[in-house]
């Protein structure tokens, strides 16, 4: 008969289990990380510091190569917002991938198109907001400017103000207590209105102007001197609103660190760090770096465009002498596996009633499974098969990846989903691994260390064991 302590589950935290060793690993991978996501405010960025760290492990771009063979490490940029890595393996592409799959977006306060007006001496900048923000959070905080104009010429424009310690910053104001009693009687989701999500840019006159647009006219001076923009530039130009200011760590032990953009930027920097470090897979190893997750994964650079699909036909074609059959494409597709990397909610202790702690991400137990996302029911949700996650339970738990199932909050509390569900349409095994978080949408996020490091040796052993 087998003793009580086998019968039984139980997670263990982390720093419990692991070696001296492994505990400066946890320490320098997390120094490292803030390096990564303190270069990554936007997804255009991210993209940028992902094909940057790439490059200086020797992978080439796709329309460089003639062929591809087996060790052949390359990359593939999709108009600046979509990355995708790999490394060939010794089976033929059609036996399948193993895919880690992540997206870059993050939610944030974009510029509309025509956004600059004055009003009471005051120059703002009329937003919309990009994804589910809780918008009480994003008022009375220090913020940053960071976006692409592309000029009438085609020159192109990379603004950054708000990070550098000897920039401005922005802001969105909010009502003092003393006269707040209106908005105070009104529920937490309508007290702040997407419409005055206005980010004060300026304040100062023109010199020498008396017309009534002055304080415009000067905020138009100084980007005119800096940037060489006219008003008109807005028009052509993507403009975010970020929070200003860089990660930290948190706690007066170190063990967490607080961000911008945890979601869904630390399994982009897990699964980038663990392909760079993949030799010569039995399976070719991908990593996808995706756009527009958080507003559904529509668009050009969203996971429902082509353009991953169109990026393995090309493998495909690399692979077999110019030879190319939508049937070998949709076998690779089919056969491959993937982990659909995007972050776990983790049980916050202050509200442990919106949870099932049963079924519930703990903060230092180790990377997150969730088999299913969705809302209402599994609505939109993968639903993984109990085959591909016993084959993961088995990797994992042999090369001692700590591990643990979650799902997103009580069943009938809310929801949410991933680009899991889009990949399963290939007819390939997919399920959700990533980080556990804290605050999750809030303008600075908590991630615990010790699952940062186990998120990365779990995608690891996923490409070189499974």
């Amino acid at each position: 008969m087998e003793t009580n302590s086998k019968l039984f589950y139980k997670k263990h935290f982390i720093w419990d289990k692991i070696s001296d060793d492994e505990k400066n690993d946890v320490f320098n991978l997390g120094d490292d990380y803030k390096k990564f996501i303190d270069a990554s405010k936007t997804e255009r960025l991210s993209i940028k510091e992902i094909i940057r760290r790439a490059e200086k492990e020797g992978f080439v771009n796709i329309e460089e190569l003639q062929e591809i063979k087996a060790g052949t490490k390359y990359y593939y940029v999709n108009k600046g917002k979509d990355a995708v890595l790999a490394v060939a393996g010794k089976e033929k592409l059609e036996k399948g991938m193993n895919i880690v799959g992540s997206h870059v977006d993050s939610p944030r306060i974009d510029i509309k198109p025509n956004p600059l007006y004055e009003k009471h001496g005051v120059s703002l900048l009329k937003t919309h907001y990009y994804g589910g923000i809780r918008k009480y959070q994003w008022v009375a905080i220090p913020l940053a400017l960071y976006g692409t104009v592309v000029k009438e010429n085609g020159d192109i424009i990379e603004v950054a103000i708000g990070d550098d310690d000897k920039d401005p910053v922005f802001y969105i104001t909010d009502l003092l207590p003393h006269l707040a009693k209106d908005q105070n009687d009104k529920k937490l989701s309508e007290a702040i209105e997407g419409e005055s999500l206005n980010v004060i840019i300026g304040s100062l006159p023109a010199e020498g102007k008396d017309d009534e647009k002055k304080f415009k006219l000067n905020v138009l001076k100084i980007l005119n001197e800096k940037y060489g923009m006219i008003e008109e530039d807005f028009q052509t130009a993507e403009l975010e609103i970020v929070p200003a200011g860089k990660s930290r760590d948190m706690g007066i032990d170190r063990g967490m660190i607080m961000a911008y953009g945890h979601d869904d930027r630390v399994c982009a920097y897990t699964s980038l760090k663990a392909i760079l470090e993949v030799q010569n897979p039995e399976k070719t190893a991908v990593a996808v770096f995706a756009d527009k997750e958080e507003v559904g994964s529509n668009g050009n650079t969203g996971m429902h465009s082509l353009f991953f699909s169109n990026m393995v036909a090309e493998m495909i074609a690399l692979e077999d002498n110019g030879n190319y059959s939508e049937r070998t494409l949709k076998k690779a597709m089919a056969n491959s596996s993937m982990l659909s990397s995007d972050v776990a909610a983790g049980l916050d202790p202050t509200y442990p009633q919106v949870s099932e702690i049963q079924n519930s991400a703990v903060m230092g137990q180790g990377v997150a499974l969730i088999k299913y996302t969705g809302s209402r029911g599994k609505s939109g949700a993968n639903d993984a098969n109990a085959e591909y996650i016993g084959k993961l339970r088995k990797v994992f738990n042999e090369s001692g990846v700590a591990w643990q199932s979650a799902e997103l909050g009580k069943v009938d509390q809310g929801g949410g989903g991933t680009i899991a569900y889009i990949m399963a349409n290939y007819n390939m095994d997919v399920v959700d691994l990533g980080v556990p978080v804290l605050s999750m949408h809030a303008p600075f996020e908590i991630v615990s260390k010790t699952d940062v490091y186990m998120t990365y040796k779990a995608y690891k052993t996923f490409y070189n064991k499974f």
